[in-house]
């Protein structure tokens, strides 16, 4: 199969969707599919053997932090030579709505996927007025596809109301050789926890920005003074945050790739996550497959992954005495040592193999659907 995959970010900018853009390409590549990739211009042009095709970036006020593509015409020559099977069209909201456009002009079978839950995204920057109007936008994209799909199960009966149809829910993979307990660093530990072995490192993985409601934990430091927060990413909200934390045991670490975020995510007594935003937030699956208890705020996508107390510990968002029980649970270690096996045992059934050859279900349905479509036209003409 030849597949054409175009997307609003991709390596080496670190968050979920590029996660697992970077392993699905390179797992159909070794499959022996052809795969390129269209993506906003981020300084390369191949990628474990994936050529990376990259287009002009602009940046915006509210996200300085992070450049965005913009619809272009080049998607179409792409395209024209290339000659793939099938597209797929990540996010379409800028630079992939060139690959929705182009894909229906070229008569491309066409794959849409939902990532990033931008309505609610309106709520944490003042904005929810817009929400109907970027509703009608996403509908507008999503709904020219052969096939659509997102990734969690909430987020597709979401779609589904909003009168978006959504035919699966993308699989979750994870690197559970890349996230693996061995990965923990006693020296970076002692480093965090500012070498008092009397304090508990708290870690946190993602983009830092508003809607990921990570000021949420500064009353952790009101309530306890033995706490260490790690907080690993960066965005635009950081030079807030900063200030926010300020006077605390919090370490802002920034990005971190290969092996030095291994260590980050397995290096810590838990791993906390405030945010109720995600489409599904697959750093707590890579956090269990680290070997490191998940403390987790309440939320459909969260719930996907975690069984409360069984594989990791589940708190009211917003609610700081329902956090600070689920973040004092660090002092009992067999309940730590139970979630950190059991969120393990957990994440393992969850392989990039397995999560490909799912994808490639989805493409196969594409192209079937696309050539039912397109025989019922001709057969209308």
């Amino acid at each position: 199969m030849r597949i054409a995959i175009v997307t609003e970010t991709f390596v080496p900018a670190t968050d979920g969707i590029c996660t697992r853009l970077a392993n699905f390409v390179v797992q159909l590549k070794e499959i022996g599919h052809e795969v390129i990739v269209i993506s906003p211009d981020l300084g390369i042009s191949d990628y474990k053997g994936v050529p990376v095709y990259g287009l002009e970036t602009v940046t915006f006020p509210l996200y300085g932090s992070r450049p965005w593509g913009l619809p272009s015409r080049k998607v179409k020559s792409i395209f024209k030579k290339f000659k793939p099977d099938v597209v797929h069209a990540v996010n379409p909201i800028s630079l992939a709505s060139s690959a929705v456009h182009y894909a229906n002009k070229l008569n491309i079978p066409l794959i849409t996927s939902y990532h990033t839950h931008l309505p609610n995204y309106l709520d944490h920057y003042n904005m929810s007025l817009f929400k109907p109007v970027l509703w009608d936008y996403i509908r507008f994209w999503h709904t020219k596809s052969d096939v659509n799909i997102t990734v969690s199960q909430s987020l597709m009966d979401e779609l589904n109301d909003e009168m978006i149809p959504t035919h699966g829910v993308l699989p979750r993979g994870i690197d559970i050789e890349g996230r693996h307990p061995e990965y923990f660093d006693q020296e970076l530990y002692n480093e965090l926890t500012d070498n008092n072995p009397n304090n508990k490192l708290l870690v946190y993985v993602g983009r830092l920005a508003p809607e990921k409601d990570i000021d949420h934990l500064r009353a952790i430091f009101d309530e306890r003074d033995d706490l260490c927060l790690a907080i690993v990413g960066d965005g635009p909200d950081r030079e807030r945050l900063e200030e926010v934390f300020a006077g605390t045991k919090t370490h802002f670490l920034g990005f971190k790739h290969g092996e030095d975020l291994s260590k980050a995510f397995a290096t810590g007594d838990a791993f906390v996550f405030p945010s109720t935003s995600e489409t599904f937030g697959l750093v707590i699956s890579e956090a269990m497959a680290s070997g490191i208890p998940v403390i987790a705020a309440e939320s459909e996508p969260t719930v996907e992954q975690i069984t409360d107390k069984e594989t990791g510990l589940i708190y009211e968002a917003g609610n700081t005495e329902s956090l600070m029980k689920a973040i004092n649970s660090v002092d009992n270690p067999l309940l730590m040592q139970k979630l950190s096996l059991k969120g393990r045992s957990e994440a393992q059934k969850y392989t990039w193999d397995n999560a490909t050859l799912e994808l490639l279900d989805f493409y196969s349905q594409t192209i079937e659907a696309h050539q039912y479509k397109y025989d019922g036209i001709r057969k209308q003409a």
